[in-house]
């Protein structure tokens, strides 16, 4: 295995891509092995790119047969983390971080929401799922009892640097980000941002771009 600075971040982002095709042809479709041509043409992705990818992990497959599908998945879930548990807090009680707490997904791929937090007096003692919101005062004391290693932020951007602050010092080493704000954290604490405002401008951006092209057709013809 390469060593993990080596290895582009477009690799590490299409893990996940191949892991979820991987575990709907091996629960789903019953399909025993699979080819670079044929993973890569479900995701889009050259089967070159799909050898190279796996490549930086070790050996894997025999030339001119293919992948085990079952233990090419065993493999990459273990290289990502997803073959175990990973006890996570949710911080923001509000529409998103409900719709968080609601998603089954997250379990399939190791995450375990054992708590969620707020400081709004109006939705501590709610309930979400099997989960009560509780109050933030109570969050250091979960992280250590539980051993949570992420840390779920769906507050508000003003909010969200005092929260992270707060994570880590209890001992969260992973941060989900989805406050519209970049956090300042210590380099040993891995942060992912879901801004959600900039996903949609992009859509819009992209289809803005194609009205004005139509239209300039439109005009010429």
């Amino acid at each position: 295995m390469k060593d993990k600075d080596s290895i582009p971040k477009a690799t590490i982002e299409r893990l996940p891509l191949y892991y979820r095709c991987l575990d709907k042809l091996d629960k789903f479709e019953e399909v025993d092995v699979v080819s670079s041509k044929e993973l890569g043409g479900r995701l889009g992705i050259p089967p070159t790119q799909v050898r190279k990818d796996l490549s930086y992990y070790g050996e894997f497959g025999r030339r001119g047969v293919g992948y085990n599908v079952h233990d090419l998945k065993k493999s990459v879930g273990e290289i990502l983390g997803v073959d175990r548990k990973w006890q996570t807090v949710l911080v923001g009680a509000g529409n998103l971080g409900r719709a968080l707490v609601n998603y089954d997904g997250f379990e399939k791929m190791g995450l375990d929401i054992v708590g969620a937090f707020d400081n709004d007096l109006n939705k501590i003692d709610n309930r979400i799922e099997n989960l009560t919101v509780r109050s933030t005062k109570e969050l250091e004391e979960t992280i250590e009892e539980e051993d949570v290693k992420v840390g779920i932020i769906a507050v508000p951007a003003e909010a969200a640097q005092n929260v992270a602050e707060k994570l880590i010092e209890a001992g969260v080493k992973a941060i989900w980000n989805f406050a519209p704000t970049r956090l300042y954290v210590p380099d040993e604490v891995a942060v992912r941002n879901e801004d959600l405002a900039v996903g949609i401008v992009s859509l819009i951006y992209h289809l803005s771009w194609q009205e004005r092209e139509e239209q300039e057709e439109e005009e010429e013809n």
